[in-house]
């Protein structure tokens, strides 16, 4: 990783896992963190933690439930209020396989709310700060990284997204349990891949990079809801340790190499 100094930085999920680990090697390079999290004392630890590895501080908590738009916009707020540059957004913090009846604030699916649409609001307030640190920065360092996975191929459903499984109706509750958990978080995850597509489209001649990536198999706090047997199994035979998934997300966000 190259030096990061003059680099702002907001890593959501930023408190735990692949988020936490991403932290901490920005930090260790220099760059000003935003840690987003939903949980103050959770990511205070996990800062203080942090602070203590590298021997560093500028690391921030920034609140952020991804479950709730009106938390979104407020950290979006929060940031904007503090920062006149940001130039790398790594849309980190998501779930997997959460009960079909934990919905989000407003009463979307868990996994789409979580996944996708918390994070796409959050990018969509955070774009004219983007758009105006791009102006100023070098070409290709103003960057949008969204945490996906390969999931988007192989459990999504066959169809693609199923837009009825979207609303907040009990109509769309009974789609979301007809899917399941797997074809509920493939959705999510090819949503990420679409809206990380879209967002490259409009905004390339803005200086904006959007890059989807998948972190590999590892082992994280995504796998809380897994039944305990499977989770058991992936974590054993499956799963590669944390260091090696974060690897995935740096070097998409602070590569030197030109961006395709």
């Amino acid at each position: 990783m190259p030096d990061l100094t003059g680099t702002v930085t907001i890593v959501t999920g930023g408190n735990a896992g692949l988020g936490k680990e991403t932290c901490r090697l920005l930090l260790s390079k220099n760059a000003k963190v935003y840690m987003a999290a939903r949980s103050e004392a959770k990511a205070k630890a996990a800062m203080d933690e942090i602070k203590k590895s590298t021997g560093k501080s500028n690391i921030h908590f920034l609140q952020l439930d991804l479950a709730d738009l009106a938390s979104v916009r407020k950290a979006a707020e929060t940031f904007i209020a503090k920062e006149q540059q940001l130039h790398i957004l790594f849309n980190n913090g998501g779930t997997m396989f959460s009960p079909v009846d934990q919905r989000t604030k407003q009463g979307y699916d868990g996994e789409w709310g979580v996944n996708l649409l918390g994070p796409w609001f959050f990018t969509r307030l955070l774009l004219p700060v983007l758009t105006v640190t791009a102006k100023t920065a070098p070409k290709g360092k103003v960057r949008v990284v969204h945490n996906s996975s390969n999931a988007e191929g192989s459990w999504a459903p066959p169809e693609g997204i199923v837009w009825e499984s979207l609303g907040t109706d009990e109509k769309a509750h009974k789609v979301q349990e007809a899917l399941g958990d797997m074809k509920r978080y493939g959705q999510s995850k090819l949503g990420n891949l679409l809206f990380s597509n879209e967002l490259a489209r409009r905004y390339a001649d803005a200086g904006i990079v959007s890059i989807v990536v998948h972190p590999g198999a590892i082992r994280t706090e995504l796998q809380r809801h897994t039944p305990f047997v499977l989770k058991m199994i992936m974590r054993t035979f499956i799963l590669y340790p944390l260091k090696f998934g974060v690897i995935t997300q740096l070097y998409a966000g602070t590569s030197e190499e030109p961006p395709p």
